[in-house]
């Protein structure tokens, strides 16, 4: 059901319903000629798009009507089965995606490959080029494209009449339209090129095909014939129905994108094209899908709701009525001409570069070469077919290679390994010189059993033969796991790893190893994986710094601050020491000079002070400050044990002592900052910021300060 705001309908809506008007009549009358249906079939799914399918459907401004889309299949069924049983077809069709659209699957059909969609649609653009220009060069298309193509040659070398002139005129002008004048451009252009081409043709008197209606358009029978035999039959309607659903569909979705109203519901989409189908097929016309072209003529003139839609069927209805004699004054030429252009432009070399770029452009060319040289269900099945094997590929890609490292070898495996991948790493595995030390990296994402069998009987061979296999899994433990008797069945059973860059080096290394083996671990590990990543970061930052940040905290080992504050090279400007002190009176020439560095020299907009629970410092001092150096340095707490307020994190105050003293001590370390010139004045003059931070070891969790409220909240609320 519709509902019309009549304001919104007569400054929106009709203005550009007759936009869209201008740009329907042509195309409607070129589809139906390369369909080989009658040019009136292309008017009465015009009419039926824009009145039911705008009606009943689920976008509010896309536009349905014949498409450019099913032209290749309608001309392969009308031949086949003749005008009447492909009318039946159409309604069965029809009828098939009000099914589909009731039962709630319209976004399946967005599972298509995009390659195979674009492919699908070149391989249109290129048979509807190759029939309509023996039509532009006087002759007729041929029944399919190979045949198109093989008397291309002879078409182009016989004699040419006014057929080609006008053929070739409407090309030119839709060609340099869109370089004219605004002003001028307000008419569409398929209407100013089949109006200036048939104009040209009646005033030279040029005798050339033409345009051929009914005597009465308005005596309309019910034209659909069943046919004699059911199995081609339904294979047409199941092909009709995909090809008209996908086509409408993928073209809602991108009409959503060119507007900020209401999103299209695609089940209904689908229910009111079925609908539309039904009747225009009843009606002796051609199928109706939604429409890219006239949608985004439609979106660009302004149209609010699907009231343009309706109207615009509408005006062709008068059109036909009213001009009927002024459509038959049309050049066949003139029409061939429109779709030669169009055809042209469904060959998107966007779309190409697009998909090249994801790896896609096998797909698409396979799809488009099917639908020009077979039909254009083979080539979309085609098209299927293969994006399903690169699918698989993908899923299923394992890299296996070796890389020498002295007396060494380093033998790393990525993605997914599987039994389809155990005859690639047994060849690999087995180049391996038997006796020498290896490194096996696994960087797997799965590992089923017959892969694991294979890594494992390699692993006992190699080490009985006088070798050493030194494991080493990034990610989740597939093969220790397997070796432990406890196998991962699948990935979702897998436990979630933590990135190694984030991990202690207790959890990916040996915590009986000497630490100098293990510093010397880490740096390869950022050698190997990180650096690659960072480099062009850091590079950038090889000659100069420009931090934002002074970060001061505690020199305690579980505090990383680039971890909690989610931050990289460049950002921070740290300085560590134990209990995160900023001693009172400028007493420390080494954090003078940082923080005169930091804020008279870096100009960073921010000093953050970060404490933290079950601070080793804190509870020294709670415990009765230790002699020596270190009893020295925590004097400079005294200051934060005398303060009395009460400072809560998340509206609790901890129950620790110790805890609490770090609280009161990151406030406290706050006023010793701004007793520095450089701070005030920064700050007085809105140029640098105080912030304190509290990190909760165990909860993981960091907590800011709300100066006013002395209170501490978790990050995020």
């Amino acid at each position: 059901m519709v509902i019309m705001r009549p304001l919104a309908v007569l400054r929106h809506d009709l203005p550009a319903s007759l936009v869209v008007f201008l740009v329907a009549v042509p195309l409607s009358l070129g589809i139906a000629l390369a369909s080989g249906a009658p040019v009136a079939a292309g008017l009465v799914a015009a009419v039926v798009g824009g009145i039911v399918a705008g009606a009943l459907g689920g976008s509010a401004l896309q536009v349905s009507g014949p498409a450019a889309g099913l032209t290749v299949v309608m001309a392969e069924t009308i031949q086949t089965f003749g005008w009447a049983v492909t009318c039946a077809i159409t309604v069965a069709a029809g009828a098939l995606q009000i099914l589909l659209g009731l039962s709630r699957i319209a976004r399946a059909a967005l599972a298509i490959s995009p390659a195979i969609v674009h492919g699908m649609l070149a391989g249109i653009g290129v048979t509807i080029v190759l029939g309509q220009l023996h039509v532009i060069l006087g002759g007729k298309a041929q029944s399919s494209a190979i045949e198109n193509i093989a008397e291309l040659p002879g078409q182009i070398v016989a004699h040419h009449d006014s057929a080609t002139i006008v053929g070739l005129l409407t090309i030119a002008i839709l060609l340099a339209w869109p370089r004219l004048p605004k002003a001028v451009r307000r008419v569409p252009g398929p209407l100013a090129a089949i109006a200036l081409a048939t104009v040209v043709s009646v005033v030279f008197a040029m005798t050339l095909p033409r345009v051929e209606l009914p005597g009465d358009l308005l005596d309309v029978h019910f034209v659909p014939q069943l046919p004699d035999g059911w199995g081609g039959f339904a294979l047409a309607v199941v092909t009709i129905a995909l090809i008209a659903s996908v086509e409408s569909l993928l073209s809602a979705v991108a009409v959503d994108r060119l507007h900020t109203g209401p999103r299209a519901h695609l089940d209904r989409e689908l229910v009111g094209q079925g609908a539309a189908n039904m009747v225009s097929g009843a009606l002796g016309g051609l199928p109706v899908t939604g429409v890219i072209v006239r949608s985004s003529t439609n979106v660009a003139a302004g149209a609010k709701s699907r009231a343009s839609a309706v109207l615009h069927g509408v005006w062709v209805l008068l059109f036909v009525v009213l001009l009927a004699g002024l459509i038959e004054s049309i050049p066949l030429a003139a029409l061939a001409g429109l779709l030669v252009h169009v055809g042209a432009k469904l060959v998107n070399p966007g779309h190409m570069r697009t998909v090249l770029a994801h790896g896609d452009l096998p797909v698409y060319l396979l799809t488009l070469a099917g639908v020009v040289v077979f039909d254009l269900l083979t080539g979309v099945l085609a098209g299927i077919g293969l994006a399903l094997v690169l699918m698989l590929r993908r899923t299923l890609w394992s890299g296996i290679h070796v890389e020498s490292e002295g007396d060494t070898r380093r033998v790393v495996v990525e993605g997914v390994l599987t039994f389809l991948s155990v005859p690639r790493l047994s060849k690999v595995l087995g180049g391996v010189p038997a006796g020498v030390p290896v490194r096996l990296e696994l960087v797997v994402d799965y590992l089923d059993h017959a892969a694991f069998e294979s890594l494992h009987t390699w692993q006992q061979a190699h080490e009985r033969a006088g070798g050493t296999v030194d494991v080493d899994e990034i990610g989740h433990p597939w093969f220790g796991e397997g070796k432990a008797g406890r196998p991962t069945r699948s990935r979702l059973a897998a436990s979630r790893a933590v990135p190694r860059w984030l991990a202690p080096w207790s959890a990916w290394q040996a915590v009986e190893g000497i630490p100098a083996q293990h510093t010397r671990r880490g740096a390869t590990e950022f050698h190997r994986r990180a650096a690659p990543l960072l480099k062009d970061t850091l590079s950038g930052l090889a000659d100069s710094q420009k931090p934002r940040t002074l970060f001061i905290t505690c020199g305690d080992s579980r505090i990383v601050p680039n971890l909690i504050t989610t931050s990289g090279p460049g950002d921070l400007f740290t300085i560590r020491n134990i209990g995160n002190l900023v001693p009172p009176g400028q007493a420390d020439p080494s954090m003078n000079a940082s923080i005169e560095f930091a804020v008279g020299v870096l100009g960073v907009a921010e000093i953050v002070v970060c404490g933290h629970s079950s601070c080793g410092a804190m509870k020294a001092v709670t415990d009765g400050a230790p002699a020596g150096p270190l009893g020295d340095w925590l004097r400079h707490v005294e200051p934060s044990t005398r303060r009395e307020d009460v400072v809560t994190v998340d509206g609790v105050r901890p129950a620790r002592e110790a805890d609490r003293l770090a609280l009161h001590n990151v406030l406290q370390q706050l006023e010793h900052l701004r007793e520095y010139p450089l701070v005030a004045a920064a700050e007085s003059a809105g140029k640098l910021q105080l912030t304190g931070m509290y990190f909760d070891v165990g909860a993981a969790s960091v907590h800011l300060l709300d100066g006013e409220a002395r209170a501490f909240t978790a990050a995020g609320q």
